[in-house]
């Protein structure tokens, strides 16, 4: 495997594949399963203030898998991005359930 999960923390090898399976609960600890309309959604960027994000991955409600493809890592410099995690029900409400998480990108040997 090229990755690792730490907490909220993931190490990744520029230009591979990340694949993980996310759950969420509320703050009692109850999960919840996403229904239809509902949306989820992972943001990264080089740090918090820049304008927009350097990858946006929907994530589906039916797997709840969340798939970094290698594409979305290849061009980027080595070093540690910021991401978020987002739930948006459908009725509108917005929940940012995982939160000042880091993603660190490691170099690949050829």
């Amino acid at each position: 495997m090229s990755y690792s999960v730490s907490g909220t923390t993931i190490t990744l090898t520029r230009g591979d594949t990340f694949k993980a399976q996310i759950s969420i609960t509320d703050r009692e600890g109850n999960p919840y399963t996403p229904v239809e309309g509902d949306s989820i959604r992972f943001a990264m960027k080089a740090k918090y203030s820049d304008p927009e994000p350097l990858a946006l991955i929907d994530i589906p409600i039916d797997t709840m898998l969340l798939v970094i493809k290698p594409e979305d890592t290849h061009d980027l410099a080595f070093g540690t991005y910021v991401y978020d995690i987002q739930l948006t029900k459908f009725n509108g409400d917005v929940d940012t359930f995982i939160t000042t998480a880091k993603l660190k990108l490691t170099e690949e040997v050829h």
